[in-house]
């Protein structure tokens, strides 16, 4: 079961205590970034495009947990960067698991096994390996060779060890639906994980490669032609069938960014992991002040072609409450590949987009240099204390 029965009894627990208590704005999974440097430079990612000043910053287990406790989501995935490069990841997701926080633990696997002495097998920790396809095309994808042989042999370690094994995959407007195919018949049948993650390739305004973000009608055509070949296989997807659906072209959802609040080095990001528009110093703040209306596709330029997780999973899961039985018909006969697709949202009232990513750059790095002389000066007041004691 690629979701366990105990983590789907609590989300639902969870959702069930939002509504009885009027709440119409929830987290389901905070996303936890504790510092953005990676030991690999995907072309198509716009993570590790920041100065040193700030690719030196990290969360602290403090920080960590004061925000999970802060954002109340009973989940929690921990992505990066490469969350394994920070020097205090075990004592962070050992506090997360105390707390019976679900945890996916993302990463590229690279350092997993010199790492995996920091971690206790649970039913509350799942490690989400990132592999974007097969040899060829994953090592393609980060740019570096042997980088997929390397987290085989570290899923292969895990899984032996007794760990939840997930795979988190990204497709983008090359990925060849037979070639897709044969890798999720792979990770299913070969590496026996626990389930698999698929979105499609995260629209970031400053990744290097901008050629090979999906449009939405490419994304809907490219998984039809994905799960028409999954037909009557034993694929497990960690994510709810409707989303899946959804990917399909067979559900018009609406974005809820707030499903899936972000908490970075820098505070709380504005709006969503995705989108940097600015940050919140608190969660209740970042809920509170954000104007949420405008964002989500058809009410913003940036927001045109996302169909991604963190902004709709939250919403086909929504819809699975609100509709059980539409979910248990859809589980029953299978995702339409052949029929048609569901109106999509019209895009003639977004408002055009806004390029902030520079300007909230410069104020960070300016922060950290004009902080930096005088935590050298506190440090050095317990020194210049001493030293005035000892001379009386």
């Amino acid at each position: 079961m690629p979701i366990p029965l105990r983590q789907q009894i609590r989300v639902g627990a969870y959702i069930l205590k939002q509504r009885l208590t009027g709440r119409r704005r929830y987290p389901l999974v905070l996303m936890l970034e504790p510092l953005f440097r990676c030991n690999l430079a995907c072309p198509g990612c716009g993570k590790i495009d920041y100065p040193d000043a700030i690719l030196n910053k990290r969360l602290s287990v403090e920080d960590c947990i004061q925000a999970a406790e802060e954002c109340g989501a009973p989940m929690v995935s921990i992505p990066g960067g490469e969350p394994l490069l920070h020097k205090e990841i075990g004592e962070i997701v050992s506090e997360l698991v105390k707390r019976k926080r679900f945890v996916y633990l993302c990463t590229n696997a690279l350092l997993l096994e010199k790492k995996l002495h920091l971690f206790k097998p649970s039913p509350y920790l799942t490690f989400s390996i990132h592999l974007d396809g097969l040899e060829e095309e994953h090592d393609h994808a980060v740019d570096q060779k042997g980088v997929f042989n390397r987290a085989v042999k570290a899923i292969k370690a895990v899984k032996a060890q007794g760990f939840r094994v997930n795979v988190n995959s990204t497709l983008f407007n090359n990925a060849e639906p037979d070639k897709v195919a044969e890798f999720f018949d792979y990770v299913t049948d070969e590496l026996k994980v626990d389930g698999i993650t698929v979105s499609p390739g995260y629209a970031y305004e400053r990744a290097p490669d901008q050629e090979h973000f999906l449009t939405r009608e490419r994304t809907k055509n490219l998984f039809r032609d994905v799960f028409r070949r999954g037909k009557d296989k034993n694929w497990d997807f960690s994510q709810s069938t409707l989303f899946l659906d959804f990917l399909a072209g067979n559900q018009t959802y609406e974005c809820t960014p707030w499903g899936n609040p972000t908490r970075n080095i820098f505070g709380w990001q504005r709006p969503c992991y995705l989108l940097n528009e600015g940050y919140a110093a608190s969660f209740t703040e970042l809920m509170e002040t954000t104007d949420w209306d405008g964002y989500g596709t058809g009410n913003y330029e940036k927001c045109a072609d996302c169909m991604v997780h963190c902004g709709y999973e939250a919403t086909a899961v929504t819809d699975t409450l609100n509709n059980p039985f539409k979910a248990w018909r859809l589980s029953r006969k299978g995702i339409d590949t052949e029929g048609p697709m569901a109106p999509d949202i019209p895009l003639d009232k977004q408002r055009p987009a806004e390029f902030v990513f520079d300007t909230l750059v410069r104020d960070a790095v300016q922060e950290i240099h004009t902080a930096a002389p005088e935590r050298k000066a506190s440090e050095r007041e317990p020194e210049v204390r001493a030293k005035t004691d000892s001379a009386a």
